[in-house]
């Protein structure tokens, strides 16, 4: 059997970082790990080929070669995905969907077109797919009814069928799972409550997989929170620690956790020293009112600004969500949220507005209260433009323009710049105090494309825009002072040229929608 792959394609968003991602001459942040993964669970006898439509189109000779196509998306991505699906059928080639998309709304009209949806977790799905296969079935769907796979028989994802020299990060994944209950989450709908585990030598052979095929730099580990399982991440770090002095320190990692990572000194300890570099929090809004009514009580139990200061003194990078829209949300929320922001110095700060996702907690809820609205077409939902899909308590103009002023005030060139500057700085001193081993935090030779990347940064920041001024003071303060964090410095200097370009087009689409929203939506 001869089988393609496809990914379909990421419309322009605040996490795609096109603009900086050119600089360093790569096309792709992250690949699809979910994808690489079901390939390791197809007969491995088997013929595969990997299209991500990121990287390349499907060509002619991909559709003449292939007797079956799998194709697996997100939310965001289900408009591409139905131009594969559609494509393909005109090919006469039988079509698999899976992932969260189809896994979450399985009755969506972009997958009307497939022959099999293999839904929720692969591990258990997949076999009852090739099962059906063997039986010369033509369609069906096939799901888990509730049952979770243990992960300790997930196999080693398909590294190999990637084009590795086009991503900037790669993935793997070691829990699944979330013990919290936040209402407008879709992880625990998807992966539920009990964080579940790999065993460390697992992530380890992965790690050795990767390290073979010549991968080096960034690893991102996509768990939804790494500290779910805390008792087993304190096993896995130690062995980290010790797979990166034995490999001469390969690769960096960053990884998703809940806010009380914050009060745990050891796990933050261990975490620097096994090679984490940055840490995504979902603050979501230091409004404590909203939190409680949305069900994000494990934000509530500690001063948030404490948190992102204790987490940044032990050497992580913080990131961090923040949602406009919830109940209980009153005016000014924006500012408040960018006033956080300024306070705490977290330089990689995404603000975005709140959609129900379907069959989450918060979806239910607003169904039942009747404030759900029809979707509204010509627009992603799951994007950070996206307008709130559901009747807000407060008006919901008054939203869109405080969340388009805090874009505004947060990616200004002067405060972005301003701001870096102040927590790497902040962050250099937590490191040197945690004690990181030298070796780990230099990437320049990991970094094909840094030096260009450089030229193009120094000519825009330095000579172009009126922060030209600001840009060198700041740099030669961080090279002179900071050296070890120059790269980090300069990587996220770079993130900005994304966001200036990405704004543009954020207030214009965020400014259509509004317009047919108001125009539609009842009083």
């Amino acid at each position: 059997m001869r089988v393609l792959l496809l990914y379909p394609e990421f419309p322009s968003t605040f996490w795609s970082l096109h603009g900086a991602l050119e600089l360093l001459g790569r096309k792709v942040l992250l690949p699809p790990l979910g994808l690489i993964t079901v390939a390791a669970l197809l007969p491995q006898q088997w013929e595969l080929r990997l299209v991500d439509t990121n990287i390349r189109p499907v060509s002619a000779k991909d559709w003449a070669w292939a007797e079956l196509v799998m194709a697996s998306a997100m939310l965001v991505q289900r408009q591409h995905l139905a131009q594969l699906i559609r494509q393909a059928k005109q090919q006469q080639l039988p079509v698999a969907v899976g992932g969260p998309f189809a896994t979450s709304t399985p009755d969506a009209p972009e997958l009307q077109d497939a022959d099999y949806q293999i839904l929720d977790e692969g591990e258990i799905t997949i076999p009852l797919f090739l099962e059906a296969l063997a039986r010369g079935e033509t369609q069906g769907q096939f799901r888990a009814d509730g049952e979770r796979p243990d992960v300790h028989q997930s196999p080693i994802p398909r590294f190999d069928l990637l084009e590795l020299k086009h991503y900037s990060m790669m993935a793997v994944q070691y829990s699944r799972g979330c013990p919290f209950q936040c209402e407008f989450c879709d992880i625990i709908v998807l992966y539920g409550r009990k964080p579940r585990t790999k065993e460390p030598s697992q992530l380890l052979a992965e790690l050795d997989r990767l390290d073979a095929l010549g991968w080096r730099g960034e690893i991102f580990l996509v768990d939804d929170n790494f500290i779910g399982n805390k008792r087993n991440v304190k096993r896995l770090l130690p062995l980290l620690l010790h797979w990166q002095r034995l490999h001469q320190w390969p690769f960096s990692f960053t990884t998703e956790a809940s806010l009380d990572l914050a009060q745990d000194e050891e796990l933050m300890i261990a975490m620097a020293m096994a090679g984490f570099r940055r840490v995504f929090l979902g603050i979501e809004t230091p409004d404590q009112d909203s939190l409680k009514l949305t069900n994000k009580i494990q934000n509530t139990r500690h001063p948030l600004d404490l948190a992102v200061e204790r987490i940044t003194a032990h050497g992580l990078e913080v990131m961090a969500g923040f949602i406009l829209g919830f109940d209980g949300e009153t005016t000014g929320a924006g500012d408040r949220i960018v006033q956080f922001i300024e306070r705490t110095g977290i330089p990689l700060a995404m603000v975005g507005i709140l959609v129900a996702l379907p069959n989450t907690a918060l979806w239910h809820r607003l169904q039942k209260e009747g404030r759900l609205l029809e979707s509204n077409d010509g627009f992603d939902q799951g994007v950070q433009t996206h307008l709130l899909n559901f009747r807000p308590q407060r008006p919901m103009p008054e939203i869109a323009a405080e969340f388009l002023q805090a874009f505004a005030t947060l990616y200004d060139p002067y405060t972005y710049l301003e701001r870096v500057f102040r927590y790497c700085c902040w962050l250099d001193a937590g490191r040197q105090r945690i004690g990181h081993e030298p070796d780990q935090l230099r990437r320049w030779n990991q970094s094909a494309g840094l030096l260009r990347g450089l030229t193009i940064l120094c000519w825009r920041q330095g000579v172009v825009r009126k922060t030209r001024w600001l840009f060198w003071k700041h740099l030669w303060q961080i090279a002179t002072q900071h050296p070890l964090i120059l790269d980090e410095y300069l990587w996220l200097l770079m993130l900005n040229e994304h966001f200036i370009t990405y704004q543009v087009s954020m207030t214009k689409q965020v400014q259509q929608q509004l317009q047919l929203l108001t125009s539609t939506m009842p009083p």
